[in-house]
């Protein structure tokens, strides 16, 4: 991942819970299908009934995706993001 954190997960895992960036592996969740295989940074953070979401976009293909699942270890990262969000807003 982007922070050099070793990431562990169980097949659909898709982000870093250090630095919340990804790798654009992923056609649909969890197949590795994608040719592109470039890092997917963290854009946007959203609240979606009471689950957290992180909108992915490509740095090489612009290809925006959203996180479906998001652990309690990534909040402090999330809230960040958040943050950062609503500041581009106004």
């Amino acid at each position: 991942m982007q922070c050099g954190h070793a990431v562990s997960g169980n097949g659909y895992t898709n982000h870093c819970p250090k630095c919340l960036w990804s790798v654009h592996v992923d056609e649909d969740p969890g197949d590795r299908a994608a040719d592109c295989g470039k890092p997917m940074k963290p854009v946007h953070a959203f609240l979606k009934g009471e689950r957290i979401r992180i909108t992915h976009e490509c740095t090489a293909c612009g290809l925006r995706k959203n996180v479906n699942s998001v652990r309690a270890d990534d909040y402090d990262q999330i809230l960040t993001l958040m943050r950062a969000s609503a500041e581009r807003m106004f």
